[in-house]
């Protein structure tokens, strides 16, 4: 209940937002007597991409906390150790403000990094990953997810999906307006510009769905490089063998891993092969692990 409540809050406080900044700028009626106002439309488009993802990134840290049941953990606490290795690691990045760490008991092993921006972050580990993984390996991942914030991933990743879902619903209502008028070929000029309303719904959401798949592609190459990244970045704050032998772990024992929270998880694996691999975030862990072989 406490996950759908927060789902439902969320979509709530996205669309009062962008239904006040919509009326504001007075772009919410997009298609008048003459067809479509591209400018008005783009603009809707843009605000609604950039709002949503914007918020899903400010909430990120609250989101994972409450939906993954994160603890925040303290240097002078039972798992001092582990505070004092990601802070280790922050300074190395050269962060201003150390990220909170924080632990979720899970058998899974895993961890992730989140937060609206490189000074205001988190870092949790489950408690699978602590009782199955060595020394050295979790400071390989550890120092995997402090990459992630240091590169700014979090961040990058929300600009990339608002641009994406912005010209998603762009396109699908460009698209449908067409349809529909072509639908609508024997009307008079007035009712060929309005359309059926309900015959327009129907058609953009057909056809967000239909982009919005193609659109995953693009966000999906776009989440394999960051991992890249931060499998560098790892080494470079940890060690290559460190971070090597976490990812060996890590195929070793992929079969514990949950996929029920892949939405908010930094070194969820993905064992996807052929066509759809593309749409992976994740590359495989033998591509990961020969990638840092070569560096």
């Amino acid at each position: 209940m406490k996950r759908i409540f927060l789902f439902i809050l969320t979509n709530i406080l996205v669309i009062a937002t962008v239904t006040i900044i919509t009326s504001l700028l007075g772009v919410q009626h997009w298609v008048g007597a003459y067809g479509i106002n591209y400018e008005s439309l783009l603009i809707f488009c843009l605000i609604w991409g950039f709002v949503g993802s914007g918020i899903s990134l400010l909430m990120s840290k609250f989101m994972a906390k409450t939906m993954m049941g994160v603890k925040i953990v303290e240097a002078n606490g039972p798992y001092g150790d582990l505070v004092m290795k990601v802070h280790q690691m922050a300074r190395q990045a050269g962060l201003s403000k150390m990220p909170e760490v924080g632990v979720y008991n899970s058998p899974e092993v895993n961890a992730f990094a989140t937060g609206p921006s490189k000074n205001n972050s988190l870092v949790a580990v489950s408690t699978g990953l602590l009782q199955q993984m060595n020394t050295d390996e979790v400071e390989g991942v550890l120092a995997h997810e402090v990459a992630h914030i240091a590169n700014g991933d979090m961040v990058t990743l929300a600009l990339i999906q608002g641009v994406v879902n912005a010209f998603v619903m762009f396109f699908a209502r460009i698209a449908a307006f067409a349809l529909s008028q072509a639908m609508s070929g024997n009307r008079d000029n007035e009712e060929r510009s309005s359309g059926s309303p309900l015959i327009q719904m129907v058609l953009v959401m057909v056809f967000e769905v239909a982009f919005g798949f193609l659109a995953m592609f693009i966000v999906a190459y776009f989440s394999r490089i960051r991992e890249y990244r931060a499998d560098k970045g790892g080494a470079q704050f940890a060690s290559r063998a460190k971070m090597i032998a976490a990812l060996r772990k890590l195929k070793s024992r992929i079969d514990y891993v949950d996929d029920s929270q892949d939405t908010i998880k930094a070194m969820k694996i993905s064992s996807k092969k052929g066509l759809m691999s593309f749409l992976s975030t994740h590359p495989s862990l033998d591509d990961r692990i020969a990638a840092l072989e070569r560096a």
